[in-house]
């Protein structure tokens, strides 16, 4: 008898493990993306920690990661409760996308994303608060200096002159 379950487990996690590798070669929807992305976007906007928005709305922060990559969907009645605990609308998550019929395929950045986790990370966030920090002036000298660090001297130039007065 115990064989024959040892057997039964065998191949029934067998076909689990196939379906699991299945799965995880598909691609996940680019509206899955984008909605994982506002959903970051949205979280920190409100300062919160995958864990506080996972407490809130009763996920893990797991769960919540895997919301905001996009490699698993967010159910609608989740949606909700998402927007209720960010305190946002659920239409939000689609700000950005194509209309429904428009011919228009919903294609997602990968700059946009690259630039959301940047942001996600507690260096990203210490980075804006100290550039909202600086005057106006300021931030956009800093900036021509970014740019003239990357290696985009006609964009510094741009922004130098923009601040500059005209009889330096």
């Amino acid at each position: 008898m115990h064989d024959r379950v040892a057997k039964r487990f065998a191949s029934s996690s067998l076909r689990n493990g196939y379906r699991a590798e299945v799965d995880s070669d598909q691609a996940s929807h680019p509206v899955d993306i984008h909605v994982g992305q506002q959903l970051r976007i949205r979280r920190i906007h409100s300062n919160l920690s995958q864990t506080e928005l996972g407490q809130k709305v009763g996920l893990s922060y797991q769960q919540v990661q895997k919301y905001e990559s996009g490699k698993n969907r967010i159910s609608a009645s989740m949606l909700y409760e998402i927007a209720s605990g960010l305190n946002v609308p659920v239409g939000c998550f689609f700000d950005g996308l194509p209309q429904p019929g428009s011919g228009e395929g919903a294609v997602i950045a990968p700059e946009a994303d690259e630039r959301i986790a940047y942001l996600a990370t507690a260096e990203g966030r210490r980075f804006v608060e100290e550039i909202l920090r600086l005057p106006p002036k300021l931030r956009t000298r800093t900036l021509a200096v970014i740019r003239a660090i990357a290696g985009n001297e006609d964009k510094a130039e741009e922004d130098y002159r923009a601040v500059m007065p005209v009889d330096f």
